[in-house]
């Protein structure tokens, strides 16, 4: 049998560099977790945590009770959020596996041993052979460099997750008070549609009022009950949401305001938000991160397109018969049908998808921080527009009818129908301000990643709006 020999000098230095090498790989004290922490407090001045042990989670939910105790602000609602929220401790995992493969690594390969026992008459011969991954050991540097941005790729993704849940409470707390101040002005409209009801059953009653008139009045409160009953169950879907972005068993123990926070007096210029965007946006670094580790990807795998399998063996055979062998081998797989193409053909085609992905994140990213600002800038002057000029104008209305019912120019029912076409347009005010303070959540979203969209559940009011005309 022939093999290839190694002086033991040339063996002992290449394997005490490699193990000196893989000695630096080790786990971090707080698992790449801090890193997620600053971001968090960077972006959205709020703290994360990772409960990892039982002390940590009775901190956690002390501090979460002390913020349940008050009525619930948007900034407590994200906070409890992020304390709390089980999708959210499920993804911080990531992190611990992400640096686990880091370290990995780093680390020597575990070596291979086999023992062999052969006969031949009376002769006894024992076989003993070490292997070791040599590919591994020389490619173990850029492995190392690979593995280390797909590690900083995932805390760049957990720091993106943190922001998404923080966007997505804000605007379910947004939903939820605005919801509730919906239904609480829908049922003002249904107390003033049952007396016009009631009024009209009684006026029908002695022979003053028609049957026709009665039915439209008797109509209108069936449509305002209605109302009120969606408005109820989009004040439970909305709160409900909520609690569970919170992460909450259940959500008797928020307390929510009355009413949304005012408009401010005046909002930002922002002239330069898509270069903004470009230089803060996550989901553009996170891109960046995994081309950079798919082009480091690339240059290995041509390294060892040719040498998939490279192994040093270190053997020892023994017999009763023969004096003690000790050698050194190499094997490694031979390139007759396989040359490797294919997986540098892949790799290949991997890095230019990461490219076009890129540039199409840019793309994408410069038209969202676009239209989420022209939608805050939008919604801002709707609802100003409802609140300075629609709401005003409506309550001088009825002042005016108010006057002229004292003085008996007009009826109860003109008066009531009045009332109701003042209900509608501060519904449509609330509305209006609830649209603005959730574009207001998505462009601060869209400056730091992909921004979301939050489904509301919008409660007509129509009836009210046709009974202006009664």
């Amino acid at each position: 049998m022939t093999r290839t020999a190694f002086t033991p000098r040339t063996l002992s230095l290449a394997v005490l560099a490699v193990a000196l090498l893989g000695g630096c790989a080790s786990f971090s004290p707080d698992g790449g977790f801090d890193a997620v922490q600053s971001a968090a407090r960077s972006h959205l001045q709020k703290d994360v945590a990772w409960a990892r042990d039982d002390a940590s989670r009775s901190q956690t939910q002390a501090r979460i009770d002390a913020l349940l105790a008050q009525p619930l602000s948007a900034d407590d609602a994200v906070q409890i959020a992020l304390l709390n929220n089980p999708g959210l401790q499920a993804a911080f995992n990531t992190l611990g596996i992400a640096e686990a493969d880091r370290v990995a690594a780093g680390r020597l390969p575990n070596p291979g041993f086999s023992i062999g026992r052969m006969t031949r008459g009376s002769e006894v011969e024992w076989e003993r052979s070490l292997h070791l991954n040599l590919a591994r050991l020389l490619t173990m540097p850029m492995r190392i460099e690979i593995e280390q941005r797909l590690f900083e790729q995932t805390r760049q993704t957990l720091v993106l997750e943190v922001l998404r849940l923080a966007a997505e409470t804000r605007r379910a707390w947004v939903a939820a008070v605005a919801a509730g101040q919906t239904a609480l002005y829908q049922q003002q409209a249904m107390e003033a549609a049952e007396a016009g009801a009631e009024l009209a059953r009684r006026m029908a009653q002695v022979g003053n009022w028609s049957k026709l008139k009665q039915a439209r009045e008797q109509s209108f409160y069936a449509d305002a009950a209605l109302a009120v009953a969606r408005a109820e169950q989009a004040k439970g879907q909305a709160r409900e949401r909520l609690v569970r972005l919170m992460g909450l068993d259940e959500g008797g123990r928020v307390q929510l305001p009355d009413r949304l926070p005012d408009l401010p007096e005046a909002l930002p210029r922002l002239p330069d938000i898509e270069q903004q965007a470009m230089d803060s946006r996550l989901d553009l670094q996170m891109v960046k991160l995994q081309t950079e580790a798919l082009a480091k990807n690339l240059g290995l795998t041509r390294s060892t397109r040719l040498i998939n399998v490279l192994e040093l063996g270190i053997s020892n055979n023994s017999s009763n018969q023969e004096p003690v062998q000790r050698g050194y081998e190499i094997s490694f797989e031979l390139p007759l049908f396989d040359w490797g193409q294919t997986r540098v053909v892949q790799a290949e085609s991997r890095y230019r998808q990461a490219l076009a992905r890129a540039r199409e994140t840019a793309v994408n990213a410069r038209s969202e921080v676009r239209e989420a600002y022209a939608m805050q800038q939008g919604q801002y002057a709707i609802a100003r527009h409802l609140r300075d000029e629609v709401v005003p104008l409506k309550q001088r209305i009825s002042e005016e009818n108010l006057l002229r019912y004292n003085g008996m120019l007009i009826g109860v029912f003109e008066l009531l129908a009045d009332a109701r076409s003042q209900i509608a347009s501060v519904n449509a005010a609330i509305e209006a301000q609830r649209d603005f303070w959730l574009a207001d959540a998505d462009l601060a979203m869209a400056l730091v990643g992909t921004p979301g969209k939050t489904a509301v559940t919008s409660v007509s009011s129509a009836p009210a709006e046709a009974a202006g005309g009664h």
